[in-house]
Parts: structure tokens; sequence; C-alpha cells
């Protein structure tokens, strides 16, 4: 069926009405003044970035020196950067798509994997963490919003080995003056029981010092009434 001229003005109308949009949109991508776009689709609406926008947060993540991953709830590494690829010395393709988990110590696997069951939107959690080639991480838990994949995390992994280090050579350290601190207390307790000791011997001494001279005195008194007597029998 032909169409009317009415119609044909009202379709191009609104063929001219989306050019224009269309040149909008355009000329404003190209301006800079907007960093995504969406799309409606079979799919619902999607979100895309524009690259001149995205690429200065991705080479700013790629060359932070602080380890990034983007992490689901049940623990797998959807994205990484190099940093924290190197941290767990795996290339980057080994590591994207594993469970975060696999990297961490035995010691260490039940806190990290509690706390990641914990997690809640309005509450960030950092924890300390050993991996099993022995470097000591601080991760820090961000969960995206909802318009990110908010069932996902943003984990920041920052590398404390030498602090730990230099921690675990502090508790050494701690750990020889208490004992020294022990040692030093049995000393003073031996020597105080010592001391008790050589008091308690000198008071002996001198309890059997006083009987020895009171002994002395009656048979220096008793000797003396018998040569009294003596004498009074020759008289």
């Amino acid at each position: 069926m032909s169409k009317t001229k009415e119609q044909l003005i009202t379709e191009n109308e609104e063929l001219h009405s989306r050019l224009t949009e269309a040149e909008e949109m355009l000329e404003a991508i190209r301006s800079g003044e907007v960093d995504a776009i969406v799309v409606s689709g079979t799919k619902g609406e999607q979100v895309y970035s524009i690259n001149s926008a995205e690429t200065p947060y991705r080479t700013f993540i790629e060359e932070m020196s602080e380890g990034a991953v983007t992490l689901t709830k049940e623990g797998i590494i959807l994205y990484c950067n190099q940093r924290f690829a190197e941290f767990v010395h795996e290339p980057i393709e080994l590591v994207i798509g594993s469970y975060f988990n696999r990297f961490i110590s035995a010691n260490d696997r039940s806190k990290f994997n509690y706390l990641l069951a914990q997690k809640t939107p309005d509450k960030n959690h950092v924890l300390i963490i050993s991996l099993i080639n022995s470097i000591y991480l601080k991760l820090s838990f961000h969960l995206l919003p909802p318009y990110l994949q908010g069932d996902n995390f943003i984990l920041i992994a920052t590398d404390i080995s030498e602090l730990k280090k230099k921690e675990n050579e502090l508790v050494e350290v701690q750990h020889l003056l208490e004992q020294r601190f022990d040692q030093l207390q049995s000393m003073r307790i031996e020597l105080i029981n010592t001391q008790i000791a050589a008091e308690a011997a000198i008071n002996e001494l001198r309890d059997k010092n006083k009987k020895l001279l009171k002994e002395i005195t009656n048979h220096k008194l008793a000797k003396a009434a018998l040569k009294q007597k003596r004498k009074k029998a020759t008289n």
C-alpha cells in the first residue's frame, strides 16, 4: 500500500530527528563529553565504555605497584593486573580464571573464605595473608556497585613482606628479651633463696654458739664449785 504524503513527512521528521541525535552523540564522543553509552538490545540495556576514557584508567591499574584483582563471590579471579601475577609467580593467563585461595597458604585459607562470605556492600575489609610462596599481602576488599556487577569484588593487594620480616625480627628480639628476663628472674630467685639459706645457717650457728657459751659458763661454775668444796674438805 502506498504511503500518504503526511506519513512520508512524519517518517522523514523521525529520521531527521534520529540523525540529529546520532550526530550529537558522535560529537559528544569526539569531544570527550561522555565516557560510556547505553545501548538497548534483546538482552536489555548494556553499557559500553569509550576507549579514550577507559585507557588511562586501565593503564593506571596495569602500572600501579599494588596488585589489582576482580573477584567473584566464589573467589574466582575474573581479572588481575601484571603486578598481582608477579606476586603469585605465575603467568597472568594462568592466574585469571583460577580460584584465589589456591595461592594462599593453608593456614590462611579459612579466614580468607570466611571474610569473602561475610562481605557486605556498606563495609570494606582488610586482611593480611601469606601466600604459598611465603610472600605476605595486605588485601583490601571493596564490593562493586550494582551497575558494575555488584556480586563481584575489587581487591587491592599490597606486598608487606619486608614489614612482616621486620615484625618477625622484632618478635624474635622480644622473645629473646623475655628469655633473658626469665633467666635473670630465676637467678634473682636463686640468689634470694641462697641468701635466706645463709641467714638461716648464721642464725643456727648463733644459737649453737649461745648454747655452747652457756655450757662453758655452767662448766666453769661447776668446776669452781667443786674446787671450793675440795678446799673446804682439806681445811
